[in-house]
């Protein structure tokens, strides 16, 4: 692990169990500055639960998760997209700014929508977008808040091939400019590449976390 004083999360000893269930235990890592940190893993390892409570969306049974950030400058991206189908892209974005107390104009919407690749699709009802497009049109509703630590719940699901080329462009880029990412794929093979960390767990616990270089994905995923 790197300096947990520089870090924006901590976790330490985490644990979870659903009634007698043990879903993981003994899970420590830590989330740097404008690093993507790769979550992989089988079926059933606990990848989407140790990432929402990392998120704070949910508790350890044991351990605990340190946040160094600003709660609100971080994000979650999950398998629900929370777009209103019979809003156009423009008027979603301008509803979940108003939620985040903010007065975008348009400009600053359609910069927006330019960033992930939507800016024809302004004026289109949600409701009749790709999957990829509806995942894009969410990457830039959490964009508004400006976070500086993301959590992508296996973004790339249900993608095709060029939407998930755009996703993986656009996870690279908020490396960039110095976003956290924590990310769950499937594509754990190709997308080991594009991380700095991988956090591997399988058997209840981890297998492995470090570098991403040194990381061996066959069976994780």
């Amino acid at each position: 692990m790197g300096d947990s004083g520089k870090a924006l999360l901590t976790v330490r000893r985490a644990a979870k169990f659903f009634g007698n269930k043990l879903v993981f235990k003994e899970v420590s890592c830590e989330v740097l500055p404008g690093r993507i940190m790769l979550v992989a893993g089988p079926n059933g390892a606990g990848k989407s639960t140790l990432m929402r409570i990392m998120a704070g969306l949910a508790k350890p049974s044991a351990g605990e998760v340190v946040l160094h950030a600003d709660p609100a400058k971080c994000a979650y991206l999950g398998h629900a997209t929370f777009i209103y189908p019979g809003l156009s892209a423009l008027e979603n974005l301008k509803f979940w700014g108003s939620m985040y107390g903010l007065s975008p104009t348009r400009d600053q919407l359609m910069e927006l929508l330019r960033r992930v690749g939507l800016e024809r699709a302004a004026e289109e009802k949600a409701g009749s977008f790709s999957r990829g497009m509806a995942q894009r049109l969410n990457l830039a509703r959490i964009y508004q808040a400006d976070p500086e630590l993301i959590f992508l719940d296996e973004p790339g699901t249900g993608l095709d091939p060029a939407s998930l080329g755009r996703l993986r462009t656009e996870i690279t880029g908020l490396r960039d400019r110095g976003v956290s990412v924590v990310w769950i794929s499937h594509h754990v093979a190709e997308d080991s590449a594009l991380a700095d960390t991988v956090l591997a767990l399988g058997g209840r616990r981890v297998e492995y976390f470090g570098p991403a270089s040194g990381f061996t994905p066959e069976g994780a995923c």
